[in-house]
Order: C-alpha cells, then structure tokens, then sequence
C-alpha cells in the first residue's frame, strides 16, 4: 500500500505523510482527495491537538453546569489545539457510567491552560 500525501488545506503545498503541520504557514495537514483513507472521530480529533498543549498535570480550566455544556467546552478548547477532559462533579472521569446530569469540570494539561482560559475568555463585543 502507497504512503498517503497530505496537503495544506490553506496553500495546498504536498507534505510527506509524517508531517501535522504546514511548515509554511502552520496550518494541520489533511489527506489529499485521492484515494484517502478513512479516519476514525478519533484520529481526527487527534489531529487537532496542538503538541505543546499537552505537557503537565491536569488543571481545571472551566465547569459545565452538565455533560452537554461540559461537552461543548471541550469541543471549543480542541478548535484551539487544547485537549481536555471532563470530569463528572462527584470525582469520576467520564465512561459508561457516568451520569448525564450534574456538574462537570473541564480539565486540560497544564502547559494549554493559560490558552484555554484564553479561549474561554467571555470578550464584550463592540458596539
């Protein structure tokens, strides 16, 4: 099986298969159109997460008033290359059992804090 490109979404340069990011412009790589594989949620989510944001013990960042919002957070600070976790209020990570009410805390590495309270930051738009 042939190595997949991947190209730059933003100056469509080729980049070898191994790469994340464009060396040009710092954008993430996607596969080119022609015969790409598949990629699971997953790996694309994975794909998101910006290296230097994953370093360090995990720090609470923000808290959701329950599973959806907590969720959404979550999905706001992986837009920025921050990773997360959820955690539900009563101590437990989120798996199975874990139940759909009630708070959450929104946990990220230490080293992506700062950018998500950046992120999360609530801007008053101008008038």
């Amino acid at each position: 099986m042939e190595a997949q490109e991947l190209i730059c979404p933003a100056c469509s340069r080729v980049h070898a298969p191994d790469e994340r990011f464009c060396a040009s412009c710092g954008m993430p790589l996607v596969h080119s159109e022609k015969g790409s594989p598949r990629t699971s949620e997953r790996q694309r989510r994975a794909r998101k997460i910006k290296p230097q944001y994953t370093e360090g013990q995990l720090v609470k960042v923000a808290r959701g008033a329950n599973r959806s919002e907590a969720e959404f957070i979550g999905n706001l600070l992986l837009e920025e290359g921050v990773p997360s976790m959820l955690r539900s209020s009563f101590g437990a990570p989120i798996g199975a059992y874990a139940p759909e009410v009630g708070a959450y805390d929104v946990l990220v590495p230490a080293s992506g804090a700062e950018a998500a309270r950046e992120a999360l930051a609530y801007q008053q738009p101008a008038p």
